[in-house]
């Protein structure tokens, strides 16, 4: 009796070591997937005419964008001006280190390049990427706006651009091409964590 018992026990950690294993490799084979995904969407550029840019937040040093921000306002400027969009709305709060916040510091330096103050919208509340689109769309009611570019970094598009969707926007990806994050080594760790929180908006909404 003892040895069958010794076996069964046996018989049943195998198991249970095999089924622990296959459930690791369909959460790789996901998160493998999900990240492809991610670099691949990145890479298209859907710009097409719409009634605004929604410029997603970035850091801001003091009062001035960082490298990275500013490359998104500039890249949303150049839409602008080439008659692709008719408003730009800025998103981002202020961080209790900076001055200004990040859509206001945006503001200011599409103004100082030539964007007039009526092309500018802006909100000033949200932190995190989920409330950028939220409040965007919120304003993009206010003034009856309906399609907008999503403007970011490749790696952040194909989360940023379904979350608009589902906010009711008619949305398209339009990423900055001078995003600082061109190479494997800068791209990698973006996309690593962008596969955790779009999978995460997927299963949770968040």
């Amino acid at each position: 009796m003892a040895g069958k018992s010794t076996i069964s026990s046996r018989g049943l950690a195998r198991r249970v070591l095999l089924a622990a294993a296959a459930v690791a490799a369909l959460v790789l084979a996901v998160f493998l997937v999900t990240a492809v995904r991610i670099g691949a969407f990145g890479m298209v550029d859907e710009t097409r005419p719409a009634d605004t840019a929604i410029v997603l937040g970035a850091a801001v040093v003091g009062d001035e964008p960082t490298p990275v921000f500013a490359a998104r306002i500039d890249h949303a400027i150049g839409l602008y001006r080439e008659g692709m969009v008719d408003t730009i709305i800025f998103t981002g709060a202020r961080s209790p280190e900076d001055e200004l916040s990040e859509a206001e510091a945006a503001r200011r330096y599409a103004l100082a390049r030539g964007v007039p103050a009526d092309a500018i919208l802006t909100e000033e509340a949200s932190r995190i990427t989920s409330e950028n689109i939220a409040n965007a769309a919120q304003i993009m009611r206010r003034y009856n706006l309906e399609s907008a570019l999503v403007v970011s970094d490749p790696p952040h598009m194909l989360r940023s651009v379904r979350m608009a969707c589902d906010a009711g926007i008619d949305a398209a990806s339009s990423p900055t091409p001078t995003s600082r994050y061109q190479t494997l080594a800068t791209q990698f760790p973006f996309i690593a964590r962008e596969t955790v929180l779009y999978l995460g908006y997927l299963l949770f909404g968040m």
